[in-house]
Parts: structure tokens; sequence; C-alpha cells
């Protein structure tokens, strides 16, 4: 989104509403408004596009196997998979990947399944192509029913739009029992932590390099791009977050899962969710 794009919604001088609710009804991070992209070569573009497309479905693919596969050479792709944001590792792609030190939490999911909605929330960052640029989604998944949470996207990946996100879920859901991220910026930040622990949620972290961990956010990745990203060509941010707000509420609502038995998120998580909190009142045995 070009910053022409932004002032055909955005009025600065505040006489109609704050900027804070101008954003909000856009549904875009306010961070956003201020920042001034460059102009990206369609070429380069091009190419992360396509890097883009081929980790989603080899996700175990570093530098050396995308070079060779493309075409192109290594160097520039470590350096636009940098600006992109994926790890060059086996076998996790990592938006915001953090070489500072930093709050680690163990990974407290090795061997539990989540058992009732809101028992487990993942969540993670990923590249979202459009026409003349890119933008970054963060979505929360609750991991027993697949019910998408919340979700916004950003032109850059400052700490605030996953603060957003979080927020609108905690408020629209109330707080789950276990949060897990991977070990980036966002996501071990001091604002970003104190949301949680301040709701008595358990903080769980990836370990490095490891796909698996978050394996359901990973496969809502792929869900996205296949049957909505990849199928677009979106020219500004307000057009990505419109149309991935109606894929957002047909996935939720409407989209049935087979590990679900053919039932929607919507479905398991209010359904399961209230007999659940019956059940934990003593209302139902």
């Amino acid at each position: 989104m070009t910053a022409q794009d932004i002032a055909l919604h955005i009025n600065k001088t505040e006489s109609v509403l704050p900027i804070r609710a101008q954003a909000d009804l856009l549904g875009i991070s306010r961070s956003s408004l201020y920042y001034r992209p460059r102009q990206i070569d369609p070429d380069t573009l091009s190419v992360m596009n396509r890097i883009d497309k081929l980790y989603t479905k080899r996700p175990y693919f570093g530098s050396r196997r995308i070079a060779v596969e493309l075409g192109v050479n290594r160097k520039r792709i470590q350096r636009l998979m940098r600006v992109m944001g994926i790890e060059a590792i086996y076998p996790k792609p990592n938006l915001s990947a953090n070489n500072t030190a930093h709050p680690i939490y163990p990974y407290l999911l090795g061997g539990i399944r989540a058992g009732y909605p809101n028992h487990i929330w993942g969540t993670d960052i990923t590249y979202i192509r459009m026409k003349h640029g890119f933008c970054y989604l963060v979505a929360f998944l609750d991991w027993f029913s697949r019910f998408v949470v919340s979700w916004r996207l950003s032109t850059t990946l400052d700490v605030r739009f996953c603060l957003e996100a979080a927020e609108e879920a905690l408020i629209l859901f109330g707080p789950p029992d276990i949060e897990n991220s991977d070990q980036g910026v966002q996501f071990t930040s001091r604002d970003y932590l104190d949301i949680w622990l301040s709701r008595n949620v358990a903080v769980s972290m990836d370990g490095r390099g490891r796909a698996m961990d978050n394996i359901f956010t990973e496969r809502l990745w792929r869900t996205v791009k296949y049957e909505e990203v990849y199928l677009k060509d979106y020219t500004t941010v307000l057009e990505a977050k419109e149309n991935l707000n109606e894929y957002f509420n047909f996935y939720n609502y409407e989209r049935k899962h087979q590990s679900l038995n053919r039932q929607t998120p919507a479905q398991i998580y209010f359904k399961k969710g209230e007999i659940f909190s019956l059940r934990k009142a003593g209302l139902l045995s």
C-alpha cells in the first residue's frame, strides 16, 4: 500500500475522527499510516513472490534449494528472504527472526493435545503478496477448533499490529490457557508478553528451527494462500483486508474441515465451548 493509497482513506487533520479510530475502521495498523515504502523493482517483487510460493509448498527448503529451483543467485535469495523475514534454516519459516537477548519461555505443548476451545492459541506472521508490493498477516488460531479468533495486516513488522490482534481476540473470546508463538521480536517484546502474563495465560515458545511446533498455524497459512491470496492480485492493503475478511468469515463459518468431522471451526468452537463451560461450572456431567 502506497502513501497515496492511504491518503485516499485517511483524514489526518482529525477533523472527522482520530487517526487511530480511522485506522481501526479500515482494519489496518496505525503504524502503517506513517510508513513510507520504497519503490520495489517489479523483477525483485516477482522473485519474492516466487520464493513465497515455493516456500509455502516446501517449508523445508532453505536458500540453497530455493536458489536452485528458481535459477536465481543464492546471495540474492538470501537477501530477499531476510527482507521477507523467512529464516533460512531447516525447516521453520520465521517472519520475526530475533538475534537479540530476549525472554525465552519453554515449549509447553510437547505431547499435549488441545482438548477444548481456548485451551491453546497459536500465532505467527506470514508474507502476503500484492500487485505492487507486499504486507504481513498475523493471526491467532484456536488449535482445538481451528477457529481464527483474530487477525491483522500491516505494511511493517512493527509489534503494534500483533498487539492489536491479541487485544481484539481477548476482548471477543476471553483468554486461552496457553498461547504459543515463535521467538520473534514481536512475540518476545515486553508489551506483547504482558498482554498474556497479566491474564495468567501460560506462554509457550517454539524451539529454534522446529517447524512442527506450530503446525496448525503453518497449515492455516497454506490454506489461506492457496484458496485466497494466490488467486487474487491485491492492489492495496485495504483491498487485501477486505478480501481476507471475506475469506476468514468463509473459513470460520462455512468451510467444513475433514479433521473436524466435516464441521466448520465455528460449529466446534462455539458448541464445544458452551459444553466445556457448563462442565467447568459443574452444571453438566
